[in-house]
């Protein structure tokens, strides 16, 4: 690993550390401000909304302007972002930085291109996969510092801690080296990406499996405190679990073929959805976090297989249309989500399941060969 990547990796490994510290928790501090389980679920659909829109600017740009500045301007946004976190004490000053943070998001497309840039002797899979990975190394000790410090200082301390956290973060990746432009970057526009068949049926499949693996996770934090009666710290141990799982199924299926890692990353994610369901005591909720890691594999090895089906000088707004594709279902799945979880607390579980072994299916019959093949 060459120093540049060495950095930024170091940098996501102490953002993730930050991060996990209150994200498996900001269901229940959005229910501690005053949402009941429908607002929560169409906040965090609002929250979808910001992810998608930002994807396909990122990328565009990314390609025209260069990565670094758009990697320094979002984990600037994301600091700042925190401190209004930190600092709200009423449930819309605190979603609207919640939605600002959520914008941060745009940085995947040009952190994707970083990084299948400086890859070096590296395939894409594997690079991708392990960066990922060490974002989700920092998500391990996260969720157990949030849940210790929930316990005892109360919820929103959580985002005091990550303030300091992600400053240390930021000044890492400032210290990031540029990359030059795609030599050919001038010559390709979004119409030629948009012709490619290969590219767009693969961006479908996306959004029905993301969509798929994505419904079952909105309110299971909820579930396992107000149905299944877990305290923040066992919900803590739990998050600190599903990093776990995203370090090693990242690391583990990055190692396979992009279709064969995809398919084991949604039979993964099918686990966690049933554990949560039909088990019970932590032993059973430990394995399901753990599992819970082929969601973020999967997001993960889908991004790298984009790479194998476009041309390099497109590689930054391709990603982006991919992250977009990615980011939809978080729009829709949440408040289809919540209306279940009214319902019937447990409804997300078997209907979740029922869409992902749909998309199982429809991966073994439409995953898209790579150009060269």
């Amino acid at each position: 690993m060459n120093s540049a990547l060495l950095r930024l990796a170091a940098a996501l490994f102490i953002w993730g550390l930050g991060e996990g510290t209150f994200f498996f928790f900001q269901p229940l501090y959005l229910e501690e401000l005053g949402a009941d389980p429908f607002q929560i679920g169409k906040i965090l659909g609002g929250v979808g909304i910001a992810m998608t829109i930002v994807h396909i600017p990122a990328g565009y740009l990314a390609d025209k302007i260069g990565r670094r500045p758009l990697l320094r301007l979002s984990w600037t946004i994301g600091l700042l972002s925190s401190i209004m976190m930190a600092s709200a004490s009423t449930l819309p000053f605190f979603v609207i930085a919640l939605i600002f943070y959520s914008l941060t998001t745009f940085v995947i497309s040009p952190l994707n291109s970083y990084v299948t840039a400086a890859r070096g002797k590296w395939t894409v899979e594997r690079a991708i996969t392990l960066i990922s990975a060490t974002f989700s190394l920092g998500m391990v000790s996260g969720p157990m510092i949030g849940g210790w410090l929930g316990d005892h200082f109360g919820l929103r301390s959580l985002y005091i801690a990550a303030v300091v956290v992600f400053t240390i973060s930021t000044i890492l990746v400032y210290s990031l080296p540029s990359q030059p432009l795609h030599h050919s970057a001038k010559e390709f526009s979004p119409k030629s990406l948009l012709q490619n068949k290969r590219y767009l049926s693969f961006l479908i499949l996306i959004f029905f499996v993301v969509f798929a693996l994505y419904l079952p996770q909105p309110l299971t934090q909820n579930f396992l405190q107000g149905e299944r009666g877990l305290s923040l710290s066992q919900i803590g141990i739990l998050g600190s679990l599903s990093g776990i799982g995203n370090v090693v199924l990242n690391l583990l299926l990055g190692q396979l073929g992009a279709r064969v890692g995809f398919l084991i990353a949604q039979l993964a994610t099918a686990l966690f959805a049933f554990l949560i369901w039909r088990g019970s005591g932590m032993g059973i909720y430990s394995l399901a976090y753990f599992l819970l890691g082929g969601y973020r594999a999967a997001r993960s090895l889908a991004a790298a297989h984009v790479n194998s089906l476009i041309d390099d000088a497109q590689m930054g707004l391709a990603y982006g249309i991919t992250e977009t594709a990615s980011a939809f279902p978080m729009i829709l799945a949440p408040p289809l989500a919540g209306y279940l979880y009214t319902s019937d607390p447990a409804s997300p579980y078997p209907f979740s399941l029922l869409l992902i072994f749909s998309g199982v299916i429809l991966t073994l019959f439409f995953f898209p060969r790579s150009a060269n093949e």
